[in-house]
């Protein structure tokens, strides 16, 4: 039976004139709020607007999901005269200090991180996979992570940030490693030694509270499901909907090594550093690093090993051929970070670059 997945998604708020991201994500939220329900929501920073789907087991229902979603949130934009963007950082705008949502836990926040919310300008794609044992979520976790720079590589889709182009294909990734508990995750012996970890960093401060476990990959605090959370926003619904079959089909892989009493390979953390490193700088264009061997491989050739690796996976569920159709287009359409750029070249605007990057009310099918 196929594990539920679901889709968290952040947007841009941007000024349709200028483009420039505007602090109304409030007022978005509320507009959407009729048609979505508690399934939209602020974040930390008023320049972006949350929405995220319900649990799903289906693909093509999954990405029906996302489209309506986004069709509701680009309405909701329109009516409030502006509009969203999907696009990992903001191309064009004012960002520092960034305009901090009211509330109390945001306050809190800024309180403890400080310049780190001045600057917390990204949006993300956390994909939720269903796992309400917490102990296999932990042991699924430490499998997943010699994949996790591959999956930056795929999703790649930030090279701008505030009108220049940062020489990277995922931006987003590089100011995210400045947080305290951020980025790929520890390898844990079991689920006592995760929590004996969070305890400490909750203990000294490093931590708000369970909700700022930003870990690319972590048990989720409020759902029973294991949360992988180190994506881009998706540039379309198509491209979300094939992460997200992706990721839930490495999760099933990893869970039945787990449950064959297979131990993960416990990739050395300075590893994937470096991994993730070359996979938001170059994307899938560039050369990564087998983190178990220390080679140089091409990312390309990562994505083909990571695609042979969850083919059973995506074979049971009925995904292989729109999965692997989805990956052979980042490979040679590009990913969301070339396509940026690409809407660059054309004219040298980067007004350009964030019209390609919006959302639309009529739902679209992919290109």
């Amino acid at each position: 039976m196929a594990l539920r997945i679901g889709i968290e998604e952040e947007y841009f708020v941007v000024d349709p004139g200028s483009r420039e991201v505007v602090p109304r994500a409030a007022a978005v939220v509320r507009g959407a709020r009729p048609a979505l329900g508690e399934r939209v929501s602020t974040e930390l920073v008023d320049f972006l607007a949350e929405a995220k789907t319900s649990p799903c087991d289906d693909l093509a229902k999954l990405e029906e999901q996302v489209r309506s979603m986004r069709a509701a949130m680009a309405g909701a934009a329109a009516a409030e005269g502006v509009r969203l963007a999907a696009s990992g950082t903001p191309v064009l705008g004012d960002l520092v200090p960034a305009p901090i949502t009211a509330g109390a836990r945001y306050a809190e926040s800024l309180a403890t991180y400080r310049g780190l919310d001045d600057e917390q300008c990204i949006c993300s794609c956390h994909v939720h996979v269903e796992m309400p044992d917490r102990e296999r979520a932990v042991q699924v976790s430490n499998h997943l992570r010699p994949w996790l720079p591959t999956l930056v590589a795929l999703a790649a889709n930030s090279p701008y940030w505030a009108g220049r182009d940062t020489g990277h294909a995922c931006w987003r990734v590089m100011t995210w490693a400045r947080w305290p508990v951020a980025g790929p995750p520890p390898f844990f012996e079991s689920h006592a030694h995760y929590e004996e970890l969070v305890g400490t960093l909750l203990g000294c401060g490093a931590l708000m509270d369970t909700g700022t476990i930003f870990w690319d990959v972590r048990p989720s605090a409020r759902l029973p499901t294991l949360e992988v959370r180190l994506a881009d926003v998706a540039p379309t619904a198509a491209a979300a909907t094939v992460f997200a079959a992706l990721t839930r089909a490495l999760v099933q892989v990893s869970a039945e090594a787990v449950e064959a009493g297979g131990r993960a390979p416990a990739a050395a953390q300075e590893m994937l550093r470096a991994a993730y490193w070359l996979a938001a700088r170059d994307g899938l264009s560039g050369t990564g690093l087998d983190v178990l061997t220390g080679r140089p491989v091409a990312f390309r050739r990562l994505a083909g090993d990571l695609l042979a690796h969850v083919r059973p996976a995506l074979a049971a569920t009925g995904d292989l051929d729109r999965v692997t159709a989805g990956v052979r287009r980042l490979m040679t359409g590009g990913t969301g970070a070339e396509r940026q750029r690409a809407a660059y070249r054309r004219r040298g605007r980067l007004t350009d670059v964030v019209d390609s990057c919006l959302l639309r009310e009529d739902s679209p099918a992919p290109a």
